[in-house]
């Protein structure tokens, strides 16, 4: 199992700017740390759903047709080059705006059943680094489990680093977004060829 990509995969997709650590930085901006480490929680738990719901149904496609690995992998890496050019691409918007008091574990569960990026992520991490591997109950739930460890890593760090990492990302954007990127295109190569 090609460990250190799934954990590099894992680290960018996590890490670089989407609505859950977007969200938990403005949240922490406005309402301090300690108030919003409920949404991170929720938005750990959220995402451990769509893990667990994403091996599954990985799973039951793989069981299924098994001709499909290749494919899957395929769209994996596809989507990770696409990740990548968003990344070299995306630019500040400069809205700030939380639409109001949304800082709830509640909010952190429900908003990764609408975040395409969890979703895409969930389903790119379970058929490319895990189920041509591993395909037992207790080792989806560990990778599940693990994976999920590191959204609430994610979004915590941002949150406790709001104003600080967004000032940081804000000087420093293209530079930290082109090493994302190329991070992601090393991920996407790894699965090709392993």
């Amino acid at each position: 199992m090609p460990l250190f990509s799934l954990l590099l995969y894992a680290f960018v997709s996590s890490f670089t700017p989407g609505p859950n650590n977007i969200m938990a930085m403005l949240f922490a901006n406005k309402y301090g740390f300690k108030k919003t480490f409920k949404f991170c929680l929720g938005v750990g738990v959220g995402f451990l759903i769509i893990l667990i719901l994403s091996a599954y149904f990985n799973l039951l496609l793989h069981n299924f047709l098994p001709k499909i690995e290749f494919i899957m992998k395929l769209i994996g890496a596809a989507y990770m080059l696409y990740l990548a050019i968003k990344i070299v691409n995306s630019k500040n918007s400069g809205n700030d705006n939380d639409g109001g008091n949304n800082n709830s574990f509640f909010v952190g569960v429900v908003l990764q059943f609408i975040n395409p990026k969890a979703i895409l992520y969930g389903i790119t991490a379970m058929s490319t680094f895990v189920l041509p591997y591993n395909n037992t109950h207790l080792s989806l739930l560990f990778y599940s489990l693990l994976l999920a460890s590191i959204a609430i890593m994610s979004t915590s760090s941002w949150s406790m680093f709001g104003s600080i990492f967004k000032e940081f990302i804000s000087k420093y954007r293209n530079q930290f977004n082109l090493v994302m990127a190329l991070l992601l295109v090393y991920s996407a190569i790894t699965i090709l060829i392993g």
